[in-house]
């Protein structure tokens, strides 16, 4: 009898081993059967370690019972003396019922997995044949196949074998069961095998060497006559030869059955003749046959029967295969075809379909098989009935990009491996993801996800079927866009219609001008023509993803043209995972970015750089820019180079921005827009103070070398210096000087006004590139006045005549460019004005509220909609500021954390501070955010500036795809649009306005 204190301790042991029912574990742990073995802590750790220990330790006890009393000891002492034996029964036990009940009827075949020498680690096809020399009859074949199942089973669970050489093995006892069988069948008709002679032909996973635990064998009958019989009835004895074949493994006796043989991809498939001749085989494919049959036959292998009937069959119909992509509709018949199986899958079904469903195994194989019969035409490598070695082959030969074919073999791997473990269970056809937690969990466990199994599965295949899905859509058009491209000299072209309309499905408006770029950049025998053969089918369909493509394909060309004698380029964009797709996601998004790479195509090295697209920090980009205007000769070529840097990071700023809100195949969608904003905002703020920093320097060293006659200083004020801007903002800026010791004053200011007039000029140079223009229209008297102030004079103006709209404008101050010192000082002077003391009178407050009110009224373009209009409309920019502005006048005196000169910032602190509620900071963040997405998407769609929606429809797509709306809903944008503003803007008037 078990003492209560030891049956605890018992029960917790065994529930950390991994055993789900401690109470049946411990009553079979003390089953007479392995009274030997009981107490061992190497059994019960071993136990631990499998899939299912519960399954496990009721496998083992029936296998222990069904042994003789002379063979039970010796069973139990090798578990436990001989570890490779432990791991791979106890393993096998742990995965599979299926095979614990053969194991318990045939107690004998545990024997099979002692041996573990080097030939037994990856047998072939001599090994499983030799395992079923013995079987002369459909019992007998049915048991030995088992027990070389089992040992499959046990080098797979162990993780001696991976998915890929599982699958193989699996294909090798395949063929060899058909070898048996048809060896069964002869010796029960010699006189029918007399006269004919039978070729079987593997089709499918068993033709490939890819074959699942359980599935049905798809197999080719091809007969010829024999020893001078006459062809028909030589024809009618291979029939019955075959399906004497075909019965021995599918139909079920006392030890079961083996798999179905399916014939139904035979020619005219179950209405057609079982077996034909090979010339009747070869008049079929050449006449009659559908572009399905052809993508079936590519995993054709001749497996049984007469073996140089086989190989001419394989080499009778091995150029057709290679000759389909030539059909007409070739690629639309296996794109119909792939959504015919999924749209027959049950809707209950779908989301747990291993196999067919969306971001199932066959998105793998038919994109592989497509890209197969579309480039095997002219490179043999890729003929391969293997997925696996399909998709190395065509990484190899630069068909699929390195990080695409390493993430979809991953991802086929680690979904074939679910499909094998699922199907060890039972033995049993299926393809579903169980439902039942503990069938979840064994599965998991099986995958060695021990932590948390389940969560871990799903989590797991959900990424690997998101990744599959994704690449398959991705890859499944590339073929078709091929073909539009050159090709190699004797293959046969399509004609320009049909290339034509091939692209105008994929939305190019101009497929005639399209044809001509691929035309002009795919021609020739070259190398480069060669990459670009196999870029421009990727690129194209990242293109037609587009609201543009027409317009990428273009972009792609110009950059081309001007890159395509510079060796890195393309070698850039073919072995660099993430370059080409970013390419081609920042030429199809706008003409920003394209038109600034055209002036600086050497940046399209920053796309292939991980580090690439990270934003460069002020000092980083101050010092660059000063150096380069050190090394000019006059003002003029200062500021070219000015412009180049800032050109070159203007370009690398909204490659990221187009890069984070779209994603690629590595990096997905940003989905925190309001980092994205203030990511944008806070490099071209920097980029700006940079590029006036190096005006300034250009300005001053032309006229006065190294020492100005004044201090000088630019504040930045507005969204300059809230860190902000836009791409097409204004550099809004107040001037502020300080005369240097012994220098007359007004020299100074003439000097300082020498300056900024010499720094407008070089800065409004003509130039391509998106202008920069000053802007000083928020100092002191505005237009009216004094275009730059001594410190001085700021404090005497502000201490006399500062009107309440001048202090709220001071909030967004910042120091960004010129003599540091003085610009902290003027921060000084102006903190008391922006943060006063005890906050703002009611009087101040209503006059803020009055002038906003009158901008609403007056500064609205006649006939914008102010629902739409980012600025000044309903819920829009100024609405947020103002509101978050009028906060921090009122209580930044008191609330350090107020006294920022950022918007978002500003509106977080006034959350913290309790002087907002949660939702309505939210609501606030949420349509600043918005509308400064609107505006940044809006220059790099158009290339200039603006304050609402295109119109144009492309343009309005475009602008949708960046803010991540899919294709043809425009007009869901705008009602989010409004809905998101109009919920703003009750919160202004709550905040703001006190209504």
């Amino acid at each position: 009898m078990t003492v209560p204190g030891r049956r605890s301790s018992t029960f917790i042991r065994l529930l950390r081993s991994g055993f789900t029912d401690p109470s049946t574990a411990a009553r079979l742990l003390d089953a007479d059967a392995l009274a030997a073995v009981r107490s061992d802590p190497v059994l019960l750790d071993a136990l631990g370690a499998t899939a299912d220990p519960d399954l496990a330790l009721l496998g083992l006890v029936r296998l222990a019972e069904a042994q003789s009393a002379d063979d039970r000891p010796v069973l139990l002492d090798t578990l436990v003396s001989a570890k490779p034996l432990r791991d791979r029964l106890l393993g096998v036990l742990g995965a599979s019922e299926a095979l614990g009940d053969h194991l318990a009827r045939h107690p004998g075949d545990w024997r099979s997995l002692v041996t573990y020498e080097a030939a037994d680690l990856h047998p072939g096809l001599p090994e499983f044949e030799r395992g079923l020399a013995d079987a002369h009859d459909p019992v007998r074949l049915r048991v030995s196949y088992r027990r070389c199942l089992l040992s499959i089973a046990a080098r797979d669970v162990c993780g001696t074998t991976d998915v890929a050489q599982t699958a193989a093995e699996l294909a090798d006892l395949a063929t060899a069961t058909l070898r048996a069988a048809l060896r069964i069948a002869t010796a029960a008709a010699p006189q029918d095998a007399a006269q004919c002679r039978l070729a079987v032909i593997a089709m499918g996973k068993c033709g490939g060497h890819e074959l699942n635990y359980v599935s049905d064998v798809d197999v080719i009958f091809v007969g010829d006559a024999a020893n001078g019989a006459d062809e028909a009835k030589a024809v009618q004895a291979a029939t019955r030869l075959a399906s004497h074949l075909m019965r021995i493994c599918s139909e079920t006796t006392v030890e079961g059955t083996i798999w179905p043989v399916d014939a139904n991809l035979r020619p005219e498939g179950r209405n057609g003749p079982l077996v034909r001749t090979l010339a009747s085989h070869l008049a079929y494919y050449q006449r009659w046959a559908k572009t399905w049959e052809f993508q079936a036959l590519l995993k054709a292998r001749a497996v049984a029967g007469d073996v140089e009937l086989g190989a001419a069959y394989i080499e009778a119909i091995s150029p057709l295969v290679w000759q389909a992509a030539e059909r007409e509709n070739f690629v639309v018949d296996v794109q119909k075809m792939r959504r015919r199986v999924v749209d027959n899958i049950p809707a209950a079904q779908v989301d747990r379909e291993l196999k067919l469903g969306p971001g199932g195994l066959r998105d793998v194989e038919f994109a592989v098989q497509l890209l197969q019969l579309v480039h095997g035409r002219s490179d043999a490598t890729l003929h391969s009935g293997s997925t696996l070695d399909a998709l190395h082959a065509l990484a190899a030969g630069g068909y699929v990009g390195r990080a695409d074919a390493a993430q979809l073999g991953d991802a086929y791997r680690f979904l074939r491996a679910m499909e094998h473990r699922i199907q060890l269970y039972r033995l049993r056809r299926t393809h579903l993801v169980p439902q039942d937690e503990a069938d979840l969990r064994r599965l998991g466990r099986s995958m060695g996800l021990r932590t948390e199994p389940v969560a871990e599965l799903n989590k797991a295949w959900r990424r690997h079927a998101s990744v599959v899905r994704r690449l398959h859509e991705k890859l499944f058009y590339r073929p078709l866009l091929d073909a539009v491209a050159q090709l190699t000299p004797g293959e046969t072209r399509l004609s320009p219609r049909a290339a034509g309309q091939r692209l105008e499905a994929l939305g190019y408006a101009d497929p005639t001008a399209a044809l001509r770029h691929l035309e002009a950049l795919s021609s020739g025998v070259t190398r480069k023509a060669a990459i670009q053969r196999t870029l421009l089918p990727v690129l194209l369909g990242w293109f037609a993803d587009s609201a543009d493509p027409d317009a990428g394909l273009l972009n792609f060309r110009k950059v081309s043209d001007a890159l395509g004698k510079t060796p890195w380029y393309l070698r850039l964009l073919r072995d660099e995972g993430a370059a080409a797709e970013n390419l081609a996601r920042v030429l199809s998004a706008g003409r920003l970015a394209p038109d600034l790479l055209m002036r600086a195509p050497e940046a399209v090295a920053l796309l292939g750089d991980p580090e690439g697209l990270r934003p460069r920090t002020h000092e980083a980009l101050e010092q660059e820019v000063l150096a380069a205007v050190g090394r000019a000769p006059h003002a003029e070529a200062a500021v070219a180079a000015a412009r180049g840097v800032r050109r070159r990071e203007l370009f690398r700023t909204t490659a990221a921005d187009i890069i984070g809100s779209y994603g690629t195949e590595d990096r997905p969608a940003e989905e925190d827009h309001g980092a994205l904003v203030d990511r944008v905002g806070g490099a071209v703020s920097d980029l700006t103070a940079a590029t006036l920093a190096g005006a300034l320097r250009a300005a001053v060293g032309d006229n006065w070398g190294d020492t100005l006659p004044t201090r000088f200083a630019v504040i930045g004020v507005g969204r300059f210096g809230g860190h902000e801007l836009g791409y097409g903002s204004d550099a809004d800026v107040l001037f502020v000087h300080e005369p240097r010791a012994g220098v007359d004053e007004q020299e100074a200011a003439k000097a300082a006004q020498a300056v900024i007039a010499e720094m407008r000029r070089l800065l409004q140079l003509p130039t391509a590139d998106p202008p920069l223009l000053i802007d000083a229209d928020l100092r002191p008297e505005g237009r009216s006045g004094p275009l730059v102030r001594t410190l001085g004079s700021y404090a005497a103006y502000y201490r006399r005549w500062s009107l309440t709209w001048e202090s709220q404008a001071l909030l967004r101050a910042q120091p960004v460019a010129g003599d540091a010192e003085l610009g902290s000082r003027f921060i000084d002077l102006i903190d008391p004005l922006r943060y006063p003391v005890e906050g703002l009178g009611e009087d101040a407050v209503r006059e803020i509220r009055r002038l906003k009110a009158r901008m609403e009224s007056e500064r609205l373009p006649r006939g914008a909609d102010p629902t739409l209009h980012t600025k000044l409309g309903r819920g829009g920019l100024s609405d947020v500021e103002w509101t978050v502005q009028l906060m921090q006048m009122r209580h930044a005196w008191a609330e350090p954390g107020l006294r920022t000169t950022r918007t978002r910032e500003a509106l977080a602190a006034a959350h913290a501070a309790g002087l907002i509620p949660t939702e309505e900071a939210q609501i606030l963040d949420e349509a600043w955010v918005l509308a400064t997405r609107v505006r940044n998407a809006v220059m790099l769609v158009r290339g200039r500036a603006g304050d609402t929606f295109p119109t144009e429809a492309r343009e309005l797509g475009a602008v949708g795809r960046y803010l991540g709306y899919a294709e043809g809903t425009a007009g869901e944008m705008l009602d989010d649009y409004r809905r998101t503003t109009r919920r703003a803007r009750a919160v202004v008037d709550e905040l703001f306005y006190g209504s």
